[in-house]
């Protein structure tokens, strides 16, 4: 964990494909052969739990935080398996190689997930895995299954508002709806089993070619998902299950009212008596599929701020302390510190920052940031970066540095940059000097945006914070990942010791 070590961060979903979105297919092993050849140890991801269009796709919020997302299933391996034929590929239809069309996917995807599961049924494939995957796996996919089902069953509506029984989990209403919906709950246990087979095979083809995988956990859940539903008594509810407290952060300087995202806040004492069992299973969960976890909100697991669900905004809201120290010292018995990430960026005090370094955590450290008001003595400048830290030149919620340069970054910030660069800069390479000042960075690891490789403009950007739709749908063009490129990368890796 200590090696000076790089990588890139790229979704799935942005992968190339003929069917519409990024998969688990024959491109994501061509990227992983990419990563290696041109030097990098780490491909970073977002999370990889089921979504929704009704919330804009984002993978951020999810349904289920032990599910993995239908979406990313690859139809050629299906077909490999037997389980589709060559003409249902080709009824694939045709979708913009640049930006996910998610309706067009979901459409699609699903018609050949209902093919693939009849196909099953009917076929001679050993289903003893199946049941195998099933059993081991049945503490969240049985609630998950008949969540899912519930929910199609009832025309979409939010578990509040099932029938009183199934509601309430009642044992002879989850028995019969077990019973009645058990064609639709088995198909849909079959797609994960199907999730799961394809990205542990890759995770394996990934460590055969020594690149770890980099995941990323939201620290809240959806108030209409599984997890809620199977788990009242781990969050802030009133007698009739309804949030007593929603999520956010307080005002601060980039807004007047804060920010209130809606989630409902975990009951941490609770939780403490049972000594984190749920987070220890979700943790489980999420070390079956990446080897690094990215902390979400960090802050968050220090103190959060908590608003009563009557309020419109953020302002009313009051911090709560977390039993941060006692919970972690759970955690880090079972997995090194060097396992996570903790995203500190935004607003951080002194409490949260004390509470990293006590565990030794790694931070992270954003190269567009280090032009602002507190230069040149803000800890993102390279030089104030410390061995055990994450070297970023943007996130998913970034602009690309290209965008960043040429429509957000201020005339002080651009003379900032050039003060500390010693240099007037080009517009057609500043990707490559923000690549290049990262890398000659103490820091452990550093992760680039692959955007930020190509240097992209803003329209690849994959995530805008403040604007609810269009985002989590930029496409890497097959034609990208080019043998220059792939040298480029692995001399300035080599240079910098970074292999």
């Amino acid at each position: 964990m200590d090696n000076r070590r790089s990588g890139i961060l790229l979704h799935i979903t942005s992968l190339a494909s003929e069917y519409g979105i990024g998969d688990m297919g024959p491109e994501a092993y061509r990227f992983a052969d990419f990563l290696c050849e041109s030097g990098q140890s780490y491909w970073q991801l977002l999370p990889l739990n089921p979504t929704l269009n009704i919330y804009g796709n984002s993978p951020y919020n999810s349904y289920s935080c032990f599910a993995g997302n239908d979406l990313l299933i690859s139809p050629e391996m299906l077909y490999h398996k037997g389980l589709l034929s060559n003409k249902e590929l080709k009824a694939a239809p045709q979708n913009s190689k640049s930006k996910v069309n998610y309706e067009s996917v979901w459409n699609f995807k699903n018609t050949i997930l209902d093919t693939a599961f009849s196909n099953f049924n009917s076929g001679e494939l050993d289903k003893d895995e199946f049941k195998k995957f099933c059993e081991i796996n049945s503490g969240w996919l049985d609630d998950f299954s008949l969540f899912v089902s519930l929910k199609k069953h009832f025309g979409g509506v939010s578990w509040k508002y099932f029938p009183t029984e199934i509601a309430a989990r009642k044992l002879n209403a989850i028995e019969q709806y077990s019973h009645q919906l058990a064609d639709r709950i088995n198909r849909i246990k079959f797609c994960q089993y199907i999730f799961f087979d394809q990205w542990l095979s890759l995770r394996e083809y990934c460590h055969n070619i020594n690149i770890d995988l980099i995941g990323d956990l939201p620290i809240y859940v959806n108030y209409d998902s599984a997890d809620v539903w199977c788990n009242l008594d781990k969050f802030k509810l009133d007698e009739e299950n309804n949030p007593l407290f929603l999520s956010g952060v307080p005002p601060d300087y980039f807004s007047n009212t804060g920010q209130l995202w809606g989630n409902p806040v975990y009951n941490w004492e609770h939780m403490k008596s049972s000594r984190y069992k749920w987070w220890v299973k979700r943790l489980e969960q999420n070390f079956r599929l990446f080897d690094i976890i990215r902390l979400d909100h960090f802050r968050g697991f220090v103190s959060y701020w908590e608003v009563p669900a009557k309020e419109k905004t953020a302002i009313n809201g009051r911090g709560v302390d977390v039993p941060s120290e006692d919970f972690f010292s759970v955690i880090l018995k079972m997995y090194k510190a060097g396992n996570f990430i903790a995203e500190d960026l935004g607003t951080i005090t002194e409490d949260v920052i004390e509470i990293r370094d006590k565990l030794n955590l790694q931070g992270m450290k954003i190269l567009q940031f280090a032009f602002g008001d507190d230069y040149p003595n803000g800890s993102y400048l390279p030089h104030n970066h410390v061995k055990n830290c994450v070297v970023y030149t943007g996130t998913h919620d970034n602009n690309t540095i290209v965008g960043w340069w040429n429509n957000e970054c201020s005339s002080v910030e651009k003379s900032r940059v050039e003060d500390y660069f010693k240099r007037e800069l080009k517009h057609d390479h500043i990707n490559w000097e923000f690549i290049e000042i990262a890398m000659d960075s103490i820091a452990n690891k550093v992760i680039f945006p692959m955007q930020d490789l190509l240097g992209l403009d803003e329209w690849a950007r994959m995530n805008t914070p403040s604007v609810a739709r269009g985002n989590w749908e930029w496409r890497l063009n097959e034609n990208y990942l080019t043998s220059e490129l792939q040298e480029k990368l692995r001399k300035l890796t080599v240079d910098n010791d970074r292999i």
